[in-house]
């Protein structure tokens, strides 16, 4: 009995730790799906709207001064700036000429190299760390240390999905989006402008990149490859089901929740291990994830 009294702030440590990594993953794995919801395309350039993201919310903070809060919007309007400008540079004039999704997957990992390349060659490869954000960067709470930053992470990313399910389901603009992603020919027919939309969807995940590269910066420093950090949230968007907004949610949150287990009771190396393996499972058991809908094409 006394061992498990011991045992339990540990534990509780660990949830709220993996939540808010989850949270993190969530808010990146509703980029990558509002993306896939409408092209049906992964766009792997993504990542690296969050790493320059990142860099943004950096330099705001250290180099400006400024504080959290004015960081995350400095960092949120670029990002959303930057994604809008992936899509009308690398995949609009695909998309006009309909071209087959592997052409845009093509564009995507060029465009992902040229700006992880980019950021080599003008700020360099150092590992630049955040200011610290808290005096007291640590909660007792039952018995157990938990990080101020997680609980804020946690707590952001949740009001924040819940702003974006609040817009899709309520507003014109997102009930457009939603018709867009179940058919975007007959959205268009419709009087949707789909090339707007679509700039629209790519802004909106920029938004949510900004607010995840920070948390990202933050939690693990901002450095030029950390753009490959997002390959978890992919793995969550697919947990959940690709173009799925309340998958990449549950995909993001029951990941992060496990890898930080893993990472506590087993070893921290076999973290990568069991998030790869996770995905390679989902891919051959359930394939559309845990709310993604399989949809069968009739001639």
């Amino acid at each position: 009995m006394e061992g498990l009294v011991l045992k339990l702030p540990l534990a509780f440590q660990t949830l709220v730790t993996g939540l808010a990594i989850g949270g993190i993953y969530a808010l990146m794995a509703v980029g990558y799906s509002l993306i896939f919801s409408i092209l049906n395309f992964s766009n792997f350039a993504y990542g690296m709207v969050i790493m320059l993201a990142s860099f943004l919310g950096y330099f705001a903070m250290s180099g400006l001064g400024l504080g959290l809060g004015p960081a995350l919007l400095c960092a949120m309007l670029g990002a959303a700036l930057l994604s809008f400008l992936n899509e009308r540079v690398a995949y609009s004039s695909l998309r006009r000429r309909r071209a087959p999704p592997l052409y845009f997957m093509i564009s995507a990992m060029g465009t992902s190299i040229f700006l992880e390349n980019m950021v080599y060659a003008t700020i360099g490869s150092r590992y630049n760390a955040y200011p610290e954000l808290f005096a007291v960067p640590t909660l007792n709470i039952f018995g157990a240390s938990i990080g101020k930053m997680d609980l804020f992470a946690m707590v952001f990313s949740v009001l924040a999905i819940s702003a974006l399910t609040f817009f899709i389901h309520h507003t014109r603009l997102g009930i457009a989006i939603r018709g867009a992603s179940y058919d975007a020919s007959m959205a268009e027919l419709n009087g949707v402008s789909l090339d707007w939309l679509i700039g629209t969807v790519f802004a909106l995940a920029g938004l949510f990149a900004g607010l995840s590269g920070v948390f990202l910066g933050i939690k693990y420093m901002a450095y030029p490859n950390m753009g490959w950090i997002t390959n978890k949230a992919y793995i969550a968007a697919v947990i959940g089901g690709l173009g799925s907004l309340p998958g990449a949610v549950a995909g993001g949150f029951l990941l992060g929740v496990l890898e930080t287990f893993v990472s506590v009771y087993l070893s921290s190396t076999l973290r990568d291990v069991f998030s790869f393996s996770l995905l390679i499972l989902f891919l051959v058991l359930m394939p559309s994830g845990l709310f993604g809908k399989t949809l069968e094409e009739k001639v």
